[in-house]
Parts: C-alpha cells; structure tokens; sequence
C-alpha cells in the first residue's frame, strides 16, 4: 500500500509542486496583512481626543463628511468603535470595501485606508496566480490551477502521511528530528519528513478551507456536512444586490439624528460590551469579541424616526450558513486564536513552500543516483 501512495505522492508532488510553493509563500506574506496595514494607516486610525470632549453627534458628523466628499457618494454606514482614540469610519453604497477616517471630535475627514500595493500584488498571486476575474465569481484560468493545486496539495499531504508512518520506534525517532551534522542530503531529507510531519495538520486545515472559495460544488458539500445550503446564501445575497441597487446616486436624505439616538440607545443596551457599532439606515451590527479571537456580530433593527431599537438577532441566532462562513475563513487564515495561532500559521505556511523545493531535491538526486548506477 506504501508504495502506490509513494507513488500519488510523488506525480502529484512533481506537477504541482512549484505552485503550492507559490500559493504557501504568499499565504505566509497574508497571514499578518491587517496589523501591517492598520499599522502603516495608524494615523488615520488613532487620534487624540481633546480633554472633557464628547464626540459630535452622527447628524453633525454625517453632514461635515457630506460637505468634504464628492456629492456623488451616498453615505452607507458609520462605524462607531467603543475606543474613544479610535477614528469613526464612514462607509459609502457606491464604493465597494472602501471606508474613510473622520474625527469625531472635530468632523474633519482624516482620509482614505489604503492597502499597500505589496499586499494587493501578493493577494493576485495568492488567489488567481495574477489571473484576476473580471468581477467576483467569475472563473479564469489562475483560479482554476489555484484550486486544483490546492486539491492536490490535499492529497498529498495525506499521502505523505501513509509514507512517513514509521513501522517501530525506533524509526519514529529518526522521523521526528532533523539531523543538521550528516551532510546536505540527510539535512534536505530530515527536512521534508520531519517539518512535512509537523505541519501536516495546520497546512491540511489550510487547503480544505481555502478550497471554498475555489470550487461551488466542494463549498455547497462542505456547507451540506455541516446541514447548511449555499443556495439560500446565494439569494439572500441577489435580494440584497438587489435592494441596493434602488438607492439612487447622490446625497442620502436619511434621517441622521434618528441614526444617532440609535448608536446611543444600542450603546446603553449593551453597556459598553462591544468593539464597534456598525450604524446604517434602519439597521445595525454590533460588534463583539468571541470565544477566542473570533467576532460575534449581532443583528438590530432600529425606527428610522425616533431611534428606538426594534428587533435584535444575537450571534446565537445567526444562520448557520452565515456563521460557517466566518469560521472558515477564521481557521484559513489563523485568526481564530489571535497572535499565537497567527504566528503558528506564518511558520507552517512557509514551511509549506519549502516542502515542495525539499521534494524536488530529494527526487533529482534520486534521479541522477538511479542514472549514475545504470550507466
């Protein structure tokens, strides 16, 4: 049985290979993106605020941002952190991810995040192999060789295992150290096997979750295992593009005291017990730290006249579906422990992208030893 999976391991390995290497590599350069980004846009983020001052109310700060911004853009949502050193973030309905800083204290518009371009490029790499679809959703040739190398990525690492199962103890011990004193090759070797071991799990974690976003019919049988369908998210997601696509360009003419008396009457609610508040028309999402690192948002409904909350949907109480979404993408990326789990994910990531250039080293000299003893 060892030798046929020695075999998968090896033709899949040999193919694909260089681009798991890419695809770890990358992963490795994403793993800390938000802590560089929000570090190099700090000063947008973090601001002073001036002894006794109380923010602006949401009316006042809706309408300064309203008058430094094109009239084009129609104010989304504000998103109210619980830090009070922390800048309010208004989103707008015709800019999609964008979000732009305000001090809250003052109504100036502080500017817009961006990500470096290093992340960008790397992110391309990552996901498309710089195949970039024309709009989300749609395939291209980079996705593809990304979700097919990541399938295979899959195989082979558990097919690695079945070849790395040691027959005694005295094998495993040799199995689990790397030996840096007996030369290049055993050095190579002891690499591929041990470190292969070690980072079997978290890199397997890392392929089945990143295949959701490669291929629909492995996301709606993932999805189906854990009773959830991908359909009802898929609507739920065209009934919203669709509502959206009503809102009409130009200046908004919510109610913005009414979304101020609501951040008020939702603060009071929860008595600080946030990280943010996410204010839009009628609705909001408060945002809460979790079990672990993971946010837990919950779901209100507010009057659009008087700001009194209507109806709240708990984290608890969120679809499956929508709570599955976040959970995979939590354990792809190593977020859902915080720093440590994140730092685990960066080692195992770039060990990853060794593994292969290991494989590929050891397979040559095997290659030239097989030719050298038939010549």
């Amino acid at each position: 049985m060892k030798k046929t999976f020695r075999k998968i391991h090896l033709w899949l390995s040999v193919p694909f290979g260089l681009i798991i290497s890419i695809i770890c590599l990358t992963g490795a350069a994403l793993v800390f993106e938000r802590e560089i980004n929000d570090a190099i846009n700090s000063h947008l983020y973090e601001i002073e605020p001036p002894e006794n001052a109380r923010a602006l109310d949401i009316a006042t700060i809706a309408h300064r941002v309203s008058e430094q911004v094109d009239d084009s853009l129609s104010i989304a949502s504000i998103i109210i952190p619980a830090e009070k050193d922390r800048s309010y973030q208004v989103t707008f309905s015709n800019l999609r991810k964008r979000s732009l800083c305000v001090n809250q204290y003052t109504g100036e518009v502080l500017g817009w995040p961006e990500s470096h371009p290093f992340f960008q490029t790397v992110r391309q790499l990552h996901r498309w192999l710089m195949d970039v679809p024309p709009k989300k959703g749609d395939k291209t040739a980079g996705k593809t060789i990304v979700g097919v190398s990541t399938l295979a990525m899959a195989i082979i690492l558990l097919s690695g295992v079945v070849v790395w199962w040691p027959k005694n103890r005295k094998a495993l011990k040799h199995r689990l150290r790397v030996s840096c004193t007996k030369g290049w090759r055993r050095l190579w070797y002891d690499c591929h096997v041990a470190l292969g071991f070690y980072s079997t799990l978290v890199l397997l974690v890392m392929a089945l979750t990143g295949l959701t976003w490669s291929f629909g019919w492995y996301r709606t049988a993932v999805y189906g295992m854990f009773g959830t369908d991908t359909q009802k998210q898929s609507h739920a997601r065209a009934d919203n593009n669709g509502k959206a696509g009503k809102t009409k360009a130009g200046k908004p003419q919510a109610d913005y005291t009414a979304w101020g008396k609501a951040a008020r009457n939702i603060a009071a609610l929860y008595s600080g017990d946030y990280s943010s508040i996410t204010i839009a028309n009628g609705t909001a999402q408060v945002s809460k730290n979790g079990e672990g690192y993971l946010r837990h948002v919950d779901k209100l409904t507010f009057n659009t006249k008087d700001g009194l909350v209507e109806s709240i949907t708990t984290w608890g109480e969120t679809p499956r579906e929508a709570k599955l979404k976040g959970w995979f993408y939590a354990f792809h990326t190593g977020a859902w422990g915080g720093p440590t789990t994140k730092v685990i994910y960066f080692i195992m990531a770039l060990i990853g992208a060794i593994l292969p250039l290991t494989g590929y080293y050891l397979w040559i000299k095997r290659m030239m030893a097989r030719r050298k003893k038939n010549s």
